[in-house]
Order: structure tokens, then sequence, then C-alpha cells
């Protein structure tokens, strides 16, 4: 196990699936976590959880394709902890569908969540990071990234983003401190990824 004592850790889209389990694992590892999810109950739990087993962290509710929830949110953290070591950007929608059957709206709702919502949370984290003499930003972007997905058209476009921002912002910060990298997970079973299957694909 890796050690992350006396280090912050940002956890967006905290409260289920992957984004739990990485809260789980860090808290593990000696990090306090902070949980930021739209439901703020569900990253509440996750915390609790979090405490029960010896652990430290806090909730936060933010919708992170909105500027000024973002702002609002990092502000809150920043009052609260004077160093942010980690920030996984791990927030995320989904979306079915081929280029014809996604209208715009569609397609500018996957990319403020999937792609400006990872833009805002880096925003805010890395002049803390520069600050205190680096840290570590984690995007979570997909295997859709790397291969088109069938039906995925709007998603596909959005993790694709999320691979060359990573990329982008690792080039520019690498030497004053900051390392970025993205994971690209295939198909996870979660609450969410279940559910939607069910949904859209029964049987």
């Amino acid at each position: 196990m890796f050690d992350l004592h006396r280090k912050v850790a940002v956890v967006t889209g905290a409260g289920s699936g992957i984004g739990a389990a990485i809260s789980r694992l860090f808290a593990q590892a000696g990090a306090r976590i902070v949980a930021v999810d739209l439901d703020l109950g569900a990253a509440q739990a996750i915390v609790r959880e979090i405490q029960r087993d010896g652990g430290e962290g806090s909730a936060h509710r933010c919708d992170v394709s909105t500027p000024a929830e973002v702002e609002r949110v990092f502000q809150e953290i920043a009052r609260a902890s004077p160093r942010l070591d980690i920030l996984v950007n791990n927030a995320g929608i989904s979306h079915v569908g081929t280029i014809e059957q996604t209208p715009p709206a569609e397609l500018d709702r996957v990319y403020e969540v999937n792609v400006r919502g990872v833009y805002l949370c880096a925003r805010a984290v890395i002049p803390v990071m520069l600050g205190q003499g680096g840290g570590v930003i984690v995007n979570m972007a997909s295997i859709a990234s790397l291969i088109g997905l069938v039906d995925r058209f709007a998603y596909s476009m959005s993790k694709g983003a999320v691979l060359t921002m990573t990329r982008s912002i690792a080039i520019d910060y690498v030497k004053r401190g900051i390392r970025c990298n993205c994971i690209c997970p295939a198909r996870v079973h979660t609450p969410f990824v279940d559910g939607y299957l069910a949904k859209h694909y029964p049987g």
C-alpha cells in the first residue's frame, strides 16, 4: 500500500462507484479525503464510512460544470486546509446515441460535465499546488478516449478531450512540480453503470 499520510485528496464524484472506491483506498493509505459530489448525501455517507474506519474527511456538494459552484467549493476547501495535494477529477456523465441521435443541447451537457468540469477543477487547484511546490492531478478518462464506442458519440468525444487536456496540463506544469495523469478504464461494474445498462439495454 502506498503512503498518503499528511496528504489531502479532493475526489469529485466521490459519492459512488469509482470515486467512492478511490476515496476509500486513499483514506486507507492515510490521506484526508475531501469528497465532492452533486449528491451531498452520498458524499457524506462515504465520509462517515471513512471516519468509522479511523480516517478523516469532509463532504461538499458541487456541480462541477458550474464555475461559481467550483469556485465556492474550492474556497471552502482552502479555508479548511492549507494544502491540496491530490485532485481526482472523477465526476462525469454518460450518454447513449450516434451523432444523428445527439441534439446540440445534449452534446453541450456532456461537455459541460465531462470536459468543462475537469477544466474548472484543475484550474482551481493548480494555483494552490504551485504555491505549495507541487501536487498531483488524476483525470478519469475512459477506454472511449482511445477508441470510438458504438452509440457513445458524445461520451467518446468528451473523454477524448479529457485525454488531450491531461497531456496539455502535464506538459505545461511538470517542470513546476505538478504531475497530471489520466486513467482510461473500460466498463466497470458500479451502481451507476449497472443501472444505466439496465435502462438502455434491457435483457
